[in-house]
């Protein structure tokens, strides 16, 4: 997402008033089609195991993949087998594929290929992810309960527990629609969801039928060429540090820093960001730190000097609660 839009996107401004006319027609489309399923004109394919689906009505990252990671623990720890299906953000493959924790980040993407390192359970990819989860069975019959990471607007697929997931910095803008402002869906789509999760601090002007919070929780930096070794924040006190960013919202993860005690320079990247080594061969740095994301796609080059900060979704304990009533039910 460029930075011009991301500034227009925030607020009204006269480019967002100007490109309202446009985001109406798509406001139309979108509610033609949710009405072809609503009416019985096209028929989502219900698929033998529930479906959970982790999504948001908005353009741009807002925390979706963490809380993915953690219902996988969550499920986990309850007895369920989970496994991952997701579209693969610049993923060169259209057929389904399964991602491993050493699949190149170029083909499979990077969201997939971080979910495939960090929950040793399957993921696959696909355009279609119905089509994904056929596939995902087929190779992994032990699969009791899927969680498609995005996909809120992929009707074509059943769901049991849909799960919107909003920045609490950024909320949903002006909340206009395409290409006026973020949002993929109206604002009212929050009412039908099972779950609202704000990551970060709470949005409670949402209107939401059942809103919880969730914030990212990490201390410790992990080495990108040496996994093994880790430090803490105290690390890094003394020395000059870069810290890169190419997600959906970069000043979630320098805030991070920030509460952490890091002095550091900031260097912001657009969302999924395709690195090469000149990107940061040139920094004038001690220490160069990045997200999880950024770290998938910067391995294939790293040095020492690389650190790469692993976080924990932690959200409200009531989600954990009804997401296991709604599979029971």
């Amino acid at each position: 997402m460029s930075r011009w839009l991301e500034r227009n996107w925030a607020r009204v401004t006269a480019p967002a008033l100007a490109l309202y006319p446009l985001s109406l027609i798509f406001r139309a489309l979108v509610a033609l089609r949710r009405a072809a399923y609503a009416n019985g004109l096209m028929h989502p394919i219900r698929l033998p195991i529930p479906v959970i689906i982790v999504g948001n009505i908005s353009v741009g990252g807002t925390g979706k993949t963490p809380l993915v990671l953690w219902l996988v623990t969550f499920l986990k720890s309850h007895g369920y087998s989970p496994g991952i299906v997701s579209r693969g953000y610049g993923a060169r493959d259209r057929e389904p594929r399964p991602v491993a924790a050493a699949s190149d980040p170029l083909r499979f993407g990077d969201e997939p290929v971080l979910l495939a390192q960090r929950s040793t359970t399957p993921v696959w990819i696909g355009a279609d992810r119905v089509a994904a989860i056929r596939a995902l069975l087929s190779a992994h019959a032990e699969c009791n309960v899927v969680l498609s990471d995005d996909g809120l607007q992929h009707y074509r697929l059943a769901r049991d527990v849909e799960i919107a997931v909003v920045d609490g910095a950024r909320g949903l803008g002006n909340q206009f629609m395409l290409p006026a402002g973020p949002l993929r869906e109206p604002p009212s789509r929050l009412t039908e969801v099972d779950a609202v999760v704000v990551n970060g601090s709470t949005a409670t002007h949402l209107a939401a039928a059942t809103l919880f919070t969730m914030s990212l929780e990490g201390r410790q930096f992990r080495n990108l060429l040496n996994p093994e070794h880790t430090v803490d924040a105290d690390h890094f006190q003394r020395k000059s540090v870069l810290a890169i960013a190419g997600i959906g919202n970069p000043a979630r993860f320098f805030a991070h820093l920030n509460r952490l005690g890091v002095s550091f320079r900031a260097q912001p990247f657009p969302d999924h960001h395709v690195y090469a080594a000149s990107d940061l061969e040139h920094a004038q740095a001690d220490a160069i730190v990045m997200t999880e994301k950024d770290a998938v796609k910067c391995a294939a080059f790293a040095s020492e000097k690389h650190w790469v900060l692993p976080v924990d979704a932690v959200p409200s304990p009531e989600l954990g609660e009804l997401i296991l009533r709604k599979l029971k039910s």
